[in-house]
């Protein structure tokens, strides 16, 4: 076999997906942000990652936090399912870690929130959905 034959069809399909995927949630994301901007909240952070986990928005309205997650789904319920325990858990352990590092966090509130993104739709922000 010589090194110049193209990778299997497979591998190329399944990296293809996740390209095609990730640009689709950075889409997703965008939306997101300019509906919270919209409602007046300020993005402070977007993909914010620690090693304790990752949030996708960090958005600021007064004193409170909205530490946003993200979903494109088809519906509003699929878009809140597929956030579960496990992510929960994760996504709160990286908004403390952020609190943190601020110094006026004594000030602060945290709220978690999802948005839905669905297909020719606004999106839905579901605020305290955890």
């Amino acid at each position: 076999m010589g090194s110049d034959q193209a990778p299997d069809a497979p591998a190329q399909h399944h990296r293809r997906n996740r390209r095609r995927a990730r640009r689709y949630g950075l889409a997703a994301e965008h939306l997101a942000a300019v509906a919270l901007r919209l409602k007046g909240y300020r993005i402070l952070e977007r993909n914010y990652r620690t090693k304790l986990g990752e949030i996708d928005i960090i958005a600021r309205k007064g004193d409170l936090v909205a530490i946003v997650e993200v979903k494109a789904r088809d519906s509003v319920a699929g878009a809140a399912d597929a956030v579960g325990y496990q992510a929960r858990q994760r996504i709160g352990r990286a908004a403390h870690h952020w609190l943190a590092t601020r110094r006026d966090a004594h000030r602060l509130s945290l709220r978690f929130d999802i948005i839905a993104i669905r297909p020719w739709r606004w999106p839905v922000h579901l605020k305290n959905a955890f």
